[in-house]
This record gives structure tokens, sequence and C-alpha cells, in this order.
């Protein structure tokens, strides 16, 4: 506590700060005012919370319904978790699922074994000087959703649970912290699903405090229903850590992002301004509910879905963008973030980086920005005139320092031109780089910038692709595809007499990777059996494959019972 005499001497030195500052070219009040609470003196669990960043999930894992390694992944080791701090993360998060571990009750007791092998990887992430968070994971859908509908068994069943973890972990160091429960919601029962949740998020607090040791003032991790950021869900959390009125609490909740976008439907394709607004959005209500009061927010999980069906989804420079912006607005907004990888990412056979492009972007993030471009390729149909070719860039207050091509430095003012955010790639060096004539990838341009991580540019060359018409089932549907070298954007469906076709009725843009996936491998697009479910019998489709390269291409096919029947149409520019 500061006594009066301090107080007046500590904003005496606030006020003069910012009078200094306030003489600085370009700094304004808001400035020194806004967003990160300037001048107010963080608590020990905002400092705390602060320190977990940047955090990695080690997701697929114990969280598995099954073992370890039921999920695709190997068992962890030692060295899998040293390899992550030593890729820059703070803090870890270990999602469990319980359930199978767990005997019958009155006892309801966690196999030893089991809780060993908890405790050996808890051991070694705090060996590794991360802050660890344990919770109880896919429980939530598996039995913890009954609370209402089975009172007599899941409450005892929860209590059982953090009972046992509690006193097997009470004198852990409080770098270990607990979360109550992993996206909660709740089925029947008079009571909502938020009131619920309260008594659940009580009650496990209760018990952790109440175990003794380091329990007594360990953080602890409470989520929204869902561990949804709307409004409604932060103001019960809110008024949860407010009747709880205990220093060490901390809220959570997830993101993947705007959902069309995250897992590419509805022709959301670009992380356009929507998909920018909804993070925007959803971190300015956590912020003003939470971090602006006292208290902090951690995203427990994030990423994009699309992730969970192949990488292809999204394309390459549309999920940069996304992860350069969303891990810079945490930052501004005072959210903790914590990467959900369930192999997808960080190869744990390797210990290497899937995408090694992606990792640098993200780590730039943690703390600054990198500058991106509206596309990360050029396309140029083989045989056209070549002309400039304009990419507007996102600087993000960076400068462009050079351009490189095999390790070339390209010329400013021959090669290319850069007036303010605007590059021009000069139509003389794109025919010089594009002169063998072949389809596909030319050459990469790397953009590097003084900060932040380089951009890449794919100069690609490209024929108007080609489909075939093919007999098929509803099961097994492949359609015969010359990409030449372009690639798919999306797929819309409609029935030719007229309405939206397939699943998700509400758009003709149907979800990439789960009614349809591009094998250019195989040359071919395949239509799955999700997509034939929901088209009706004898009626005739039109299918739009829209391309990067800004070409369209159409396609009819007649499903009848199992049989599909797909005819190519004519190129449409």
């Amino acid at each position: 506590m500061i006594c009066k005499k301090g107080r007046k001497v500590f904003i005496s030195l606030i006020t003069a700060l910012i009078a200094v500052a306030l003489m600085l070219p370009g700094v304004s009040i808001a400035a020194a005012s806004e967003g990160k609470g300037a001048g107010k003196p963080k608590s020990e669990i905002e400092k705390y919370a602060a320190a977990m960043q940047p955090g990695w999930n080690l997701g697929n894992t114990l969280d598995a319904v099954g073992d370890e390694t039921s999920w695709g992944n190997p068992k962890v080791t030692k060295e899998l978790i040293e390899a992550i701090k030593a890729q820059g993360f703070k803090s870890i998060r270990i999602p469990i699922t319980w359930d199978h571990r767990m005997g019958s009750g009155p006892e309801y007791l966690i196999a030893p074994e089991f809780m060993d092998r908890v405790q050996e990887i808890v051991d070694w992430s705090l060996e590794a000087g991360l802050y660890v968070m344990i919770n109880l994971h896919h429980d939530s859908w598996l039995w913890v959703h009954e609370m209402q509908t089975n009172p007599g068994e899941v409450p005892a069943r929860f209590n059982a649970a953090w009972t046992q973890i509690a006193e097997h972990f009470k004198d852990y160091p409080k770098k270990l912290m607990f979360e109550s429960i992993n996206e909660p919601f709740f089925q029947g029962g008079a009571k909502s699903e938020a009131e619920v949740l309260d008594e659940v998020n009580t009650s496990f607090f209760q018990i952790v405090r109440a175990s003794g040791g380091n329990n007594a003032t360990r953080p602890l991790v409470l989520p929204t229903v869902h561990t949804n950021a709307g409004q409604e869900r932060l103001n019960d959390i809110a008024n949860t850590i407010e009747k709880l009125n205990d220093p060490y609490l901390i809220a959570t909740v997830h993101y993947y992002g705007f959902w069309p976008f995250s897992v590419n439907i509805a022709g959301f394709t670009r992380f356009d301004q929507t998909t920018q607004n909804d993070i925007i959005e959803s971190f300015d209500r956590t912020f003003d509910t939470l971090s602006s009061k006292g208290i902090p927010v951690v995203v427990g999980e994030f990423g994009l879905l699309g992730f969970d069906v192949n990488t292809n989804v999204l394309q390459q420079g549309e999920k940069l963008k996304f992860f350069e912006f969303v891990i810079h607005y945490f930052n501004e907004k005072q959210a903790t973030h914590m990467l959900w990888d369930n192999g997808q990412h960080f190869n744990r056979h390797t210990l290497q980086w899937n995408d090694p492009e992606l990792f640098n972007i993200m780590k730039a993030a943690w703390n600054g920005r990198s500058s991106t471009a509206q596309a990360d390729f050029i396309y140029l149909e083989k045989g056209a005139p070549i002309n400039d070719e304009v990419l507007p860039l996102n600087l993000h207050g960076n400068e462009l320092k050079k351009i490189i091509v095999d390790g070339k430095k390209l010329n400013e003012g021959t090669d290319y031109v850069l007036s303010g955010e605007e590059l021009t790639i000069k139509a003389n060096k794109l025919t010089a780089l594009t002169s063998s004539g072949q389809i596909g990838k030319n050459a990469e341009l790397i953009l590097d910038f003084n900060k932040g991580a380089d951009w890449r540019v794919d100069l690609i060359t490209y024929e108007t692709p080609k489909l075939e018409s093919v007999t098929g089932t509803t099961e097994s549907f492949a359609i015969p595809t010359a990409f030449g070298g372009d690639r798919v954007a999306t797929m819309e469906a409609t029935y030719t007499s007229g309405g939206n076709a397939g699943p998700h009725g509400w758009t003709s843009f149907k979800e990439f990777g789960r009614a349809f996936t591009p094998n250019y491998d195989a040359n071919e697009i395949q239509l799955h059996s999700s997509f034939f479910n929901e088209v009706e019998d004898d009626r005739e489709v039109t299918l739009k494959f829209h391309f990067w390269s800004g070409e369209m291409v159409t396609y009819t096919l007649t499903k009848s019972g199992a049989s599909v029947v797909g005819t190519a149409n004519d190129t449409e520019a």
C-alpha cells in the first residue's frame, strides 16, 4: 500500500511523464491514456498472466479419449517440452480428459498410474521454466454437461476429481495453475447454463482453496459458458469473479476466428474487414468487461478451424494475415494467448515447425508487427501480354528494405517501384522471371522489411483449368482436373432450376475440405459424401469453381440414388 505522501509523489511523477510524452512528436493525450491502462499499477495476478505470454497447447494428447497416442501424436517426452520452451513459449496448457481414468462412485478414484503420468509432464514443464495450466478437458462433453440431468452423480464426480487433483499438486509452485473445465455447456434442467457454470466454478474454487498448501493462493482459471467471448458470457464470468472476491483468478475464452473465414465457407476466402472486425469486437469486449477492471484474460485456445480438416482449406497468405493481426490485437487488449496445437503446427516427431513461415510471423507478432501484402502471389496467364503488377502492402509502420529473388536484390526504380504502400513490380522484370514459360511457380519474391517477418510472393504462370466429364458414386466422386498451375479458392453449388444445393443451404458457397477438396497431386477435385447427402435426386446441379487467378470454371452433375454423373462445361472468364 502507498502512503498518502507517496501517492502524491507517484501521481506527480506520472503527470510529469505524461507531460513529457505529450511534447514528443505524434503523441496525444488519447495515445497516452488508451488501450493498455497506462499509469495503472498491475496486480500480482495481472503480472502473472502477462508473464505467461505466449502460450502453447499440448493438444490431442492427455485429452485424447483413449491413451495419449490414440489421436495421432507420439508419447510426450521431456525433449518435446524443452523444444517448446526453446521456441520462445512461456506457458503450456496441458488439456486432460479424466473420464476413463476414474473409477466408479462414490470415491471416483483417479488411476494412480495416470496421475503419475500427468505429474511427470507437469514436472518436465516446470523444470523447463514454463507456466503450466491443467484442467478437466473433454470431460465437459463426456459427462460434466449432465450436471442438471444427472445431479446424483455428476456434481459428486466433478468434486471428487478436483479434490484429488488439488490434493496431489497442493505443494507445487504457483507457476502451476488449475482451469476448472474446458468449453463448458449444460443440457436440460431448469437453470440457465450461466447459473450452472457459476455453481461449477464456485465449487471448484472452494475445493481448491480449502485443500491447503499453495492452493490457498494458486492462480485459478475460470471459463465462460462455451468459453465464448459474447457480451452476456463475459458479464456472467465477471459476476462470478466479483462474487468470489479472490485476487488470484483469471478469466478464459477461446477464439477460432470469424467462422465463415475460419472454415472457408460462404465465400469468405480472404482475411477481409468483416473477419478483422470480428477480432476487434470480440477483444474490445473482453478488455472492456474484464481486463480494464483488473481481471486478466487468457485466450486458452486460438487458431483456425480449417486446420482440423487439412492445411489447404485456407490460402497461405490469408492465413498468415489472420495470425499476424489476431496476435497483435490480443497484445493490444492485454489478452494472453495460447496457440492450440494438436500436432498440426509443431511436429512432435521431428520437433520442427510444419509451416516455418507461419511460425515466423507468429513469433514476430509476439513483440511487434510484420508487414503483409494484399496477396502472396501474382498470377500471369500463359501467352497473355505481361503488364506491370500492383501489389498493395500493409506496412504496419515498417519499411521495405529490399526485394530478393534467388538471393539477388532487385533494383528499385527499374525492377519495382514503391509509392507509399503501393508496390509495383515492373513488366520487364516479370517477363524475365517467367521467360522459361513453365506452368506453375516460376519465382519467389522475398520482401524484406526492417522489422518483422519477410513476406513471400509467388510468381505463377497458369493456364485456364480444365475439368473432365466423369461418373462415380456419392461415396467416391472425383472430377479429373488439369489445374494448369492454378489453385481452387472456393466452390459454389446451385440447382440449375434455382436454389442452393448441398449442405448449408443458406449459401451457395460450400465448405472447403468438407464438401469438396482439391487434390493437386492426383489432379482431381473430390466431392465428399457429406455434400451429396444433401443434394436432391435427379436435379441438375451447377458447380462453379473459383480459382485464385480469378478464373471461374463451371461443371454440372446429377445425382440419382448412389450414382453421380458429372459433365464438363465451357470455361467462363
